[in-house]
């Protein structure tokens, strides 16, 4: 297993253990969070390319992993999601720049063309 699929890993692990240490809190977090990423005003490659950016912007591992692999699932191709990315890079500058790092290894372990 890769270091971004064992992120993903984290993640569900995470989630299991705050459903039942705080079952409302993560319940109400899963429940918005459907409701924002569903397709409306943008489509679902559009919103997670979003997240890509701002999960580079952030600096969280487990965030971009999830967002690159989202946005893989919805259609993005390596090259849309690198320009996400390098949006934060714009925007947050040098710290952004290097988490550019773990949003291309997460594309090469994802397979990403």
């Amino acid at each position: 297993m890769g270091k971004y699929t064992e992120k993903l890993e984290d993640i569900k692990r995470l989630i299991g253990d705050l459903q039942k240490e705080a079952p409302e809190a993560i319940g109400a977090f899963h429940q918005f969070m459907e409701a924002v990423e569903k397709p409306g005003a943008m489509d679902s490659k559009s919103k997670e390319l979003v997240n890509v950016g701002l999960a580079v912007a952030a600096q969280c591992e487990w965030c971009i992993a999830l967002h690159v692999k989202g946005a893989l699932d919805a259609g993005a191709t390596r090259a849309e999601i690198i320009d996400a990315g390098m949006q934060a890079v714009l925007m947050h500058g040098g710290p952004a720049l290097m988490y550019m790092t773990p949003l291309t290894q997460a594309l090469d372990e994802f397979g990403a063309k």
